[in-house]
């Protein structure tokens, strides 16, 4: 069984047009549902709506970002992107 989906979650992308890249979990919406979002393709301003069956979760997790998104606290697309680069 794979790991729990939470936010700052790092995931894989196994499915779609994206499929390939790697993205950051910025809202949990339900069981099935999650949105995410890169900083570079796909920014935070409009996060992409996508199925938790078609992610993998690679175990990764960014406390950072999670805590600023909890918050609600500025997070930039850069910090997401920069944070990315490092996977």
């Amino acid at each position: 069984m794979d790991r729990p989906i939470e936010l700052g979650s790092v995931v894989f992308s196994r499915a779609g047009r994206d499929k390939g890249r790697f993205f950051l979990v910025v809202e949990v919406v339900d069981e099935q549902f999650v949105k995410i979002a890169d900083g570079d393709i796909r920014r935070l301003a409009n996060p992409k709506l996508k199925k938790i069956k078609h992610l993998k979760v690679t175990g990764d997790k960014f406390e950072g970002i999670a805590e600023k998104l909890k918050n609600s606290a500025t997070v930039y697309d850069a910090e997401i992107y920069s944070a990315l680069r490092k996977i």
